[in-house]
């Protein structure tokens, strides 16, 4: 109705997501759902059949979410449904594990291989990665790995540590993981430290309701946007908290087939379909007041943030933006690029020995 995209999630392209043949971006998360051996590897045939779909228009790697960086998942026993498990390609009836780290690949120069690879098996599809920002090495060892291969991956989605799921421990979702504005914000000068902002697109997520926190967000370095909670708020989402007890009071989060009917489908897609085109709309009209004609346009110097009781300053002001190259070149001015740089490996995510 909408026509916009569809991020599959974790758990592979569904019937319903094939149903009305919407665009769809494919997560392929370290349980490889809907392209998994029956041990759990990897299955390249199986991908490549669904990748080739003329509605898959992108394949996202996820590395890890906002809500729970570097913690894996469980789906228990008693919710894999033979639905479920037809989609996801696991057993009736027992509990599906999503292992914390993929199998496919180990180290950065390893992951720009698999990424080489679900390019060719997709037949040439934009390929990326999805991840929280944790050490800050990490991600420069990837970016090392990068210009080490060749390798380039089409997009990243930097997911903030203020996202959400009803499936993360508690201590996860409050202490791990970088915020998504210092994430992008780090993502996007890394980039631009080592030459290679022009050649990759960059999304960022978490807690995107508004058309504000989709302009700000493309304001400091984000090409794109993912929304989820606006979405779950319209279809009915209240954030009761009770996704883990199957109790979910709107039927959202719930295999209760009698809390299931307070979702009523045709009523919430009109609602989800009018959240999207009014959010956009807003969009418009904002850039349209600051006289803009393309969100493309919008830079730092657009926001302006209170720092005291009689100073304000512009965003371009107030963060740290790399010079191109300044990485590769060994001229940074910031400290923290410049150490993180060094402790960085193509060969391994673990540090550098200091």
């Amino acid at each position: 109705m909408g026509g916009f995209a569809h991020d599959t999630g974790e758990g592979s392209i569904s019937p319903y997501h094939r149903e009305n043949q919407g665009d769809l971006v494919w997560e392929l998360g370290s349980g490889y759902f809907g392209c998994r051996t029956a041990d759990g590897q990897f299955d390249p045939e199986l991908f490549a059949a669904k990748a080739q779909s003329d509605q898959v228009k992108m394949i996202e790697i996820k590395l890890s979410q906002g809500a729970k960086p570097g913690h894996g998942g469980i789906l228990p026993a008693r919710k894999v449904t033979p639905e479920i498990a037809e989609t996801r390609g696991v057993p009736v009836g027992q509990d599906c594990i999503s292992p914390s780290s993929h199998s496919a690949f180990s180290t950065p120069v390893e992951m720009m291989g698999f990424i080489a690879r679900l390019r060719e098996l997709s037949g040439g599809k934009p390929i990326g990665f999805k991840f929280c920002l944790g050490h800050t090495w990490e991600f420069m060892g990837i970016v090392k790995a990068m210009l080490e291969t060749g390798i380039l991956p089409d997009f990243i989605v930097v997911d903030g540590a203020e996202g959400g799921t009803g499936a993360a421990p508690i201590e996860f979702t409050d202490h791990l993981g970088v915020p998504m504005r210092e994430g992008l914000l780090f993502v996007h000068n890394t980039l631009v430290g080592a030459n290679l902002r022009g050649k990759i697109r960059i999304g960022a997520a978490g807690k995107v309701v508004s058309a504000f926190d989709i302009a700000s967000l493309l304001a400091i370095g984000a090409d794109w946007a993912n929304a989820a909670r606006g979405f779950m708020f319209a279809i009915g989402c209240i954030q009761s908290q009770s996704c883990h007890t199957n109790r979910c009071p709107t039927g959202v989060a719930t295999q209760d087939p009698l809390r299931q009917r307070a979702l009523v489908v045709p009523d919430k897609a009109e609602r989800v379909h009018n959240f999207h085109r009014a959010t956009l709309k807003a969009l418009a009209e904002m850039l349209a007041a600051a006289g803009l004609e393309h969100p493309s346009q919008l830079g730092p110097h657009h926001l302006v943030r209170r720092t005291g009781t009689t100073e304000i300053r512009l965003f371009s002001q107030l963060h740290y933006f790399a010079s191109p190259g300044e990485l590769v070149d060994g001229t940074s001015r910031s400290t923290l690029y410049a150490d993180s740089w060094d402790l960085a490996r193509a060969d391994s995510f673990d540090p550098k020995p200091v």
